[in-house]
């Protein structure tokens, strides 16, 4: 039996004895007859405990354990001790207030238990990250880990579409992303909403995030970690990353354009992947002659599409009949795209 079932059954029961003495204290002020209006209030008693005692006994009960299961060790810390604050508070204030006549003597000191404690649970929570920075500087011996960190070590975010895409790992081996690559929880659990997709390819992304983050982790030289720092009142995965930017005071490594943007926009450095594998592709100028293979026919009439080690697309104009031939050809044009560079060639005679 469910618990929401129980709490009918008690609720109904005892709002129903509730009720037969109910009416019976009427009956008997107003002259009734006690058989008649204890049945009726044991009617009333027993439907009204049956329709509303589970909202307010276990409907309660489930919303403040959800949000305590989902609320941060900082989050409970800081409400735990804004509550302690309100309510001695309130016992200051108390003190005077049990001085008065009745039966304000007895009313007011609880009404400023409830209030102060209230509002020192909501000055508390909200107000979680002032509290804790205002408490770091008097224990500098016990700072982050990333304040006190050498410059070499300092973190840079690693967001869902850098881990997914994969070439991180290879980037991170070679040296060039100084510091600690620090993967938060939040994008842990995106990755893991992903490949528990019903869409298959989706699901093949997320599963490949989750490798290339086993992989990062077993690089030797490459240091990955994991954490549980978040930032309370934001839902969204990337508003949430360029916070934790901002308080850390780290780069984000991403291949999201609009994060790129709104990060930017925010006063936290991106490093972009795409952006490095386009500033790192080999330049090549109208006049100059390579060999490329054609695999493919173009969107013009005639025209030959093949690709360079890079995965720059290079059009040569009467290529169609070299399709799966490797062939010398001339540059002749170099186009520069927001979604990167293309170029185009003709066949050496």
């Amino acid at each position: 039996m469910s618990a929401d079932f129980i709490s009918r059954i008690v609720g109904m029961v005892v709002l129903a004895i509730a009720g037969v003495f109910l009416g019976a204290s009427i009956a008997n002020r107003l002259g009734g007859s006690p058989y008649q209006y204890g049945v009726l209030f044991l009617l009333v008693g027993a439907l009204v405990g049956l329709v509303i005692t589970p909202y307010l006994t276990v409907r309660p009960f489930a919303a403040i354990r959800k949000r305590i299961r989902q609320a941060s060790a900082q989050h409970l810390v800081a409400g735990a001790l804004g509550l302690i604050v309100g309510l001695v508070i309130a016992a200051l204030v108390s003190f005077p207030l049990s001085f008065l006549p009745a039966p304000f003597r007895q009313v007011l000191p609880f009404v400023a238990a409830v209030v102060f404690g209230s509002l020192g649970l909501l000055v508390g929570t909200l107000r979680q990250h002032d509290i804790f920075g205002l408490l770091r500087p008097r224990h500098a011996e016990h700072r982050d880990e990333y304040e006190l960190a050498a410059p070499g070590r300092r973190p840079v975010l690693l967001d869902t579409s850098v881990i997914i895409d994969g070439r991180i790992a290879d980037i991170g081996r070679t040296g060039f992303i100084e510091g600690e690559m620090t993967v938060p929880n939040f994008v842990l659990n995106e990755l893991q909403h992903i490949a528990d997709s019903p869409d298959p390819l989706r699901r093949n992304r997320g599963r490949r995030g989750l490798d290339m983050l086993r992989r990062l982790q077993q690089e030797a030289g490459v240091y990955v970690r994991i954490t549980d720092m978040d930032v309370e009142g934001v839902r969204e995965v990337d508003d949430k990353l360029v916070m934790l930017a901002k308080q850390l005071r780290c780069p984000i490594v991403t291949n999201d354009y609009n994060l790129n943007r709104v990060a930017e926009l925010q006063g936290v450095r991106v490093l972009n992947i795409n952006e490095l594998a386009n500033a790192v592709r080999a330049v090549l100028l109208p006049g100059e002659t390579l060999s490329v293979k054609i695999i493919q026919e173009g969107k013009e009439v005639g025209q030959g599409v093949g690709y360079l080690d890079d995965g720059t697309m290079l059009v040569v104009e009467d290529g169609v009949r070299h399709v799966g031939s490797q062939v010398e050809v001339l540059v002749t044009k170099v186009l520069q795209t927001a979604a990167g560079r293309m170029l185009f060639a003709r066949l050496v005679d």
